[in-house]
């Protein structure tokens, strides 16, 4: 099924509304760091949710791993 054409603003808002919606989940850091710019370069030529999803999440993912991994030896 193939997803609607949206532009780069819809595509950082629906970017955000997943990071928010998953908060507590480990998307804290997008919410509270990336800049709507930030976004929209990671995303880049993107043109569907799902496109922008996966290149945020490529982007984003090693870093919550990398987090995960100090938080786990921290104490």
């Amino acid at each position: 099924m193939a997803q609607e054409r949206k532009t780069t603003a819809e595509l950082v808002e629906h970017i955000k509304a997943h990071a928010k919606r998953n908060y507590t989940r480990g998307w804290d850091t997008v919410v509270e760091c990336y800049s709507d710019a930030e976004i929209a370069k990671i995303v880049g030529n993107a043109t569907t949710e799902r496109g922008a999803m996966a290149k945020m999440r490529a982007h984003y993912m090693p870093y919550l791993s990398y987090a995960e991994d100090i938080k786990a030896t921290a104490f």
